[in-house]
Protein backbone atom coordinates (compact mmCIF):
# COMPACT_ATOMS: atom_id res chain seq x y z
CA UNK A 1 0.00 0.00 0.00
CA UNK A 2 2.41 2.37 -0.43
CA UNK A 3 2.34 5.70 -2.12
CA UNK A 4 -1.53 5.80 -0.63
CA UNK A 5 -2.67 9.16 -0.55
CA UNK A 6 -3.60 9.59 3.31
CA UNK A 7 -6.63 11.92 4.16
CA UNK A 8 -5.98 13.85 7.11
CA UNK A 9 -9.05 14.22 9.14
CA UNK A 10 -9.74 16.98 11.95
CA UNK A 11 -12.09 16.91 14.83
CA UNK A 12 -12.82 19.96 16.24
CA UNK A 13 -15.30 21.00 19.62
CA UNK A 14 -14.76 23.85 21.65
CA UNK A 15 -12.40 22.07 24.37
CA UNK A 16 -10.81 19.56 22.89
CA UNK A 17 -11.22 17.18 26.19
CA UNK A 18 -13.90 14.57 25.41
CA UNK A 19 -15.53 14.64 22.11
CA UNK A 20 -12.92 15.29 19.09
CA UNK A 21 -10.45 13.22 21.42
CA UNK A 22 -13.19 10.25 21.38
CA UNK A 23 -13.08 10.98 17.45
CA UNK A 24 -9.80 11.09 17.00
CA UNK A 25 -9.15 7.75 18.96
CA UNK A 26 -12.00 5.78 17.14
CA UNK A 27 -10.19 6.73 13.43
CA UNK A 28 -6.54 5.93 14.61
CA UNK A 29 -7.88 2.97 16.74
CA UNK A 30 -9.53 2.06 13.17
CA UNK A 31 -5.67 1.56 11.16
CA UNK A 32 -7.30 2.25 8.13
CA UNK A 33 -4.18 3.49 6.28
CA UNK A 34 -6.30 6.00 4.14
CA UNK A 35 -6.70 8.35 6.95
CA UNK A 36 -4.91 9.95 9.75
CA UNK A 37 -6.97 11.62 12.79
CA UNK A 38 -6.30 14.67 14.39
CA UNK A 39 -8.27 16.62 17.24
CA UNK A 40 -8.43 20.28 18.35
CA UNK A 41 -10.32 23.25 19.99
CA UNK A 42 -11.29 26.67 19.70
CA UNK A 43 -10.71 26.93 23.23
CA UNK A 44 -8.81 24.08 24.75
CA UNK A 45 -8.89 22.93 28.43
CA UNK A 46 -5.51 22.10 28.50
CA UNK A 47 -5.78 18.51 29.18
CA UNK A 48 -8.38 15.51 28.16
CA UNK A 49 -10.69 14.66 30.52
CA UNK A 50 -9.27 11.68 32.77
CA UNK A 51 -12.95 9.96 32.07
CA UNK A 52 -12.55 10.25 28.99
CA UNK A 53 -8.84 8.48 28.76
CA UNK A 54 -10.43 5.69 31.31
CA UNK A 55 -13.37 5.07 28.52
CA UNK A 56 -11.40 4.65 25.83
CA UNK A 57 -8.69 2.82 27.10
CA UNK A 58 -11.53 0.38 28.52
CA UNK A 59 -12.66 -0.12 25.09
CA UNK A 60 -9.62 -0.91 23.85
CA UNK A 61 -9.16 2.34 22.05
CA UNK A 62 -5.78 3.89 21.57
CA UNK A 63 -5.20 7.17 24.44
CA UNK A 64 -1.03 7.60 23.65
CA UNK A 65 -0.34 10.67 22.09
CA UNK A 66 -4.16 12.32 23.04
CA UNK A 67 -3.54 15.53 24.17
CA UNK A 68 -5.77 18.97 24.11
CA UNK A 69 -4.65 21.21 21.81
CA UNK A 70 -5.34 24.53 20.09
CA UNK A 71 -6.54 24.15 16.64
CA UNK A 72 -4.12 27.32 15.46
CA UNK A 73 -1.68 24.32 15.39
CA UNK A 74 -3.36 23.49 12.41
CA UNK A 75 -3.33 26.59 10.76
CA UNK A 76 0.47 27.12 10.61
CA UNK A 77 2.84 26.65 8.08
CA UNK A 78 4.14 23.56 9.28
CA UNK A 79 0.60 22.09 9.99
CA UNK A 80 -0.58 18.97 7.74
CA UNK A 81 -2.59 19.55 4.95
CA UNK A 82 -5.78 18.90 5.80
CA UNK A 83 -8.79 16.78 3.67
CA UNK A 84 -12.06 16.97 6.15
CA UNK A 85 -12.66 19.10 9.22
CA UNK A 86 -15.85 18.01 11.33
CA UNK A 87 -16.82 20.12 14.29
CA UNK A 88 -18.59 17.90 16.83
CA UNK A 89 -19.97 20.25 19.42
CA UNK A 90 -22.86 22.65 18.24
CA UNK A 91 -20.73 25.48 20.00
CA UNK A 92 -17.37 25.40 17.53
CA UNK A 93 -19.45 25.25 14.68
CA UNK A 94 -20.95 28.41 15.32
CA UNK A 95 -17.11 29.95 15.47
CA UNK A 96 -15.67 31.59 12.86
CA UNK A 97 -12.21 28.95 12.14
CA UNK A 98 -8.60 29.94 11.24
CA UNK A 99 -7.52 29.45 7.37
CA UNK A 100 -7.02 25.88 7.21
CA UNK A 101 -4.00 24.79 4.71
CA UNK A 102 -5.25 22.27 2.13
CA UNK A 103 -8.50 23.76 1.32
CA UNK A 104 -10.50 20.81 3.47
CA UNK A 105 -14.08 19.89 3.61
CA UNK A 106 -15.88 20.75 6.47
CA UNK A 107 -19.39 19.43 7.53
CA UNK A 108 -20.90 19.36 11.29
CA UNK A 109 -21.29 16.08 13.10
CA UNK A 110 -22.11 17.67 16.38
CA UNK A 111 -22.75 15.41 19.43
CA UNK A 112 -24.13 15.54 22.71
CA UNK A 113 -21.44 16.14 25.27
CA UNK A 114 -20.89 13.40 27.59
CA UNK A 115 -22.90 14.47 30.91
CA UNK A 116 -25.88 12.86 32.53
CA UNK A 117 -28.45 15.87 32.43
CA UNK A 118 -30.36 16.42 35.70
CA UNK A 119 -33.19 13.65 36.07
CA UNK A 120 -31.83 11.41 33.02
CA UNK A 121 -31.88 7.71 34.26
CA UNK A 122 -28.39 7.36 32.56
CA UNK A 123 -24.90 6.93 33.93
CA UNK A 124 -22.11 8.52 32.87
CA UNK A 125 -20.59 5.35 31.35
CA UNK A 126 -23.39 4.81 29.10
CA UNK A 127 -23.56 8.39 27.73
CA UNK A 128 -20.30 8.20 26.99
CA UNK A 129 -20.89 4.44 25.37
CA UNK A 130 -23.59 6.68 23.08
CA UNK A 131 -21.34 9.45 22.01
CA UNK A 132 -18.87 7.15 21.00
CA UNK A 133 -20.89 4.40 19.04
CA UNK A 134 -22.29 7.59 16.95
CA UNK A 135 -19.20 8.96 16.48
CA UNK A 136 -17.92 5.56 14.89
CA UNK A 137 -20.97 5.31 13.12
CA UNK A 138 -20.02 8.62 11.28
CA UNK A 139 -17.09 7.46 10.95
CA UNK A 140 -17.71 4.17 9.25
CA UNK A 141 -19.94 6.13 6.92
CA UNK A 142 -16.92 8.13 5.55
CA UNK A 143 -14.87 5.34 5.74
CA UNK A 144 -17.29 3.30 3.07
CA UNK A 145 -17.35 6.74 0.89
CA UNK A 146 -15.87 5.75 -3.23
CA UNK A 147 -13.80 8.62 -2.08
CA UNK A 148 -12.32 8.14 -5.58
CA UNK A 149 -15.46 8.46 -7.49
CA UNK A 150 -16.75 11.41 -5.94
CA UNK A 151 -16.71 15.09 -7.11
CA UNK A 152 -16.07 17.79 -4.21
CA UNK A 153 -19.91 18.57 -4.83
CA UNK A 154 -20.64 15.15 -3.74
CA UNK A 155 -18.75 14.53 -1.31
CA UNK A 156 -19.24 17.70 0.47
CA UNK A 157 -23.37 16.74 0.32
CA UNK A 158 -22.18 13.39 1.77
CA UNK A 159 -20.22 14.36 4.31
CA UNK A 160 -23.23 16.54 5.37
CA UNK A 161 -25.57 13.98 5.67
CA UNK A 162 -23.37 11.84 7.50
CA UNK A 163 -23.41 14.44 10.20
CA UNK A 164 -27.49 13.43 10.54
CA UNK A 165 -27.20 10.05 11.10
CA UNK A 166 -27.92 9.37 14.61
Amino acid sequence: MSGQRVFNVLFICTSNSSRSIIAESILNGIRDPRFKAYSAGSHPKGEVNPLTLEILSANRLPTEGLRSKDWNEFSGPNAPALDFVFTVCDQAAGEVCPVWPGQPLTAHWGVEQPQVKPGENKTIGQKYLEVMSLLRRRIELLLALPLDKLDRLALQKSLSEIGRVR
